[in-house]
């Protein structure tokens, strides 16, 4: 995993990135990430075809990771398998 190139979608306006929140209950968000830039570009087509415009694709490496969870906040990470259905693994890092 820290070898690997990931995709996050981030907003222009505010800079912040797209996250999922499997459980209402707690508030807590797992950051976004796609394998390619491709899949986060469809992500957000579908998604967000009216706002896509406002936001943007961003490549980061693994190693690069844990420090921009711990920066934001998140919980940990979803890993998007499909962005069209979509799929997503959700991994928590502690």
């Amino acid at each position: 995993m820290f070898s690997q190139v990931f995709y996050l979608i981030r907003s222009r306006s505010d800079g912040k990135y797209i996250a999922a929140h499997p459980n209402q209950d707690t508030g807590e968000s797992y950051l976004l990430m796609f394998r390619e830039d491709f899949d986060a570009l469809s992500y957000l087509n579908k998604y967000g075809a009216d706002v896509a415009d406002r936001f943007g694709v961003e490549s980061i490496s693994g190693t690069q990771l844990k420090i921009l969870i711990q920066r934001w906040g998140f919980k940990g990470v979803g890993i998007v398998q499909d962005p069209l259905l979509p799929r997503i693994e959700f991994l928590r890092v502690d």
